[in-house]
């Protein structure tokens, strides 16, 4: 009788916790037991939206950026407009609205600054 691997289990897959790196496969801890199968049957699935080219997708998040990391630019890009924008000719709800999106990206900041 031998000990090891058999050559019939699957590879051991990478885990990484949040914000500790990429992390682009589906969150489902049993697929693994159904592989053989086929099958997408599991306990727990869970799916964060429809995209009408996933590969592409996936290739996306691989090789430009994750999505905080794309949300990011634009906020960034965004604030350079906010910021040459003349709010006197603004409604008041359109001040709230800036107003709210650079407290956002204040908070967001702020945390960057902690981790």
């Amino acid at each position: 009788m031998s000990v090891g691997n058999s050559g019939n289990r699957p590879a051991p897959r990478t885990v990484n916790l949040p914000l500790s790196g990429d992390v682009t496969q589906a969150i489902n801890p049993w697929k693994w037991v159904f592989d053989w199968a086929g099958s997408t049957f599991s306990l727990i699935n869970v799916n964060l939206g429809r995209s009408s080219d996933p590969e592409m997708e996936q290739r996306i998040l691989q090789e430009v950026g994750s999505y905080g990391r794309q949300i990011g630019r634009i906020g960034e890009a965004m604030q350079v407009l906010v910021d040459k924008l003349d709010r006197a000719a603004l409604t008041t709800e359109e001040r709230h609205a800036i107003e709210a999106f650079e407290v956002q990206l204040r908070e967001i900041n702020r945390l960057k600054q902690r981790s």
